[in-house]
């Protein structure tokens, strides 16, 4: 039987873990741009909702999500890899995706590194499309995949 999934906001104590599975996750090959620092400006920022995953109260995932106007985009989504395949990504990315129409988002978009399949996959999945290609969005040479998801319907007046 698998533990509850317990989503919630995250604290300025969730930043180190957050930092770190950046690092070891998403960062991994190019310089570590999401440190402790910079998780808690998000954290401290009104304009962007930072999530935790926890299973029995433990760590094991995160996502970081900047609202706009008509627009929202999914800066990071990580579950520790031991824990991946456990509906952990999913439930966090419902949760950010309730805040953003909630808010009144249409759009939400996000980049994956074009040679990562696994995160494309998992998009895709999730309803998510590939809207254009991102040469040396990462680093020289790591080119990147904007993917982007329509949450609501433009009406014409």
């Amino acid at each position: 039987m698998r533990a509850e999934i317990a989503i919630q906001l995250a604290t300025p104590a969730d930043a180190v873990d957050i930092a770190c599975l950046s690092r070891d996750s998403i960062e991994q090959g190019l310089p570590w741009r999401w440190t402790p620092a910079r998780v808690q400006r998000c954290i401290r920022d009104g304009a962007t909702n930072v999530a935790v995953a926890r299973q029995q109260e433990a760590f094991c995932g995160f996502g970081i999500m900047r609202y706009g106007e008509e627009d929202a985009h999914l800066l990071l989504l990580a579950v520790h890899p031991e824990q991946r395949r456990l509906g952990i990504g999913s439930a966090l990315l419902a949760w950010l995706e309730e805040v953003a129409r909630a808010a009144g988002v249409a759009c939400v978009r996000l980049e994956a590194r074009q040679q990562n399949e696994a995160a494309r996959c998992f998009y895709n999945e999730h309803g998510y499309h590939e809207s254009a290609l991102r040469n040396d969005r990462y680093a020289s040479s790591v080119h990147g995949v904007t993917l982007e998801k329509w949450l609501r319907v433009e009406t014409q007046a």
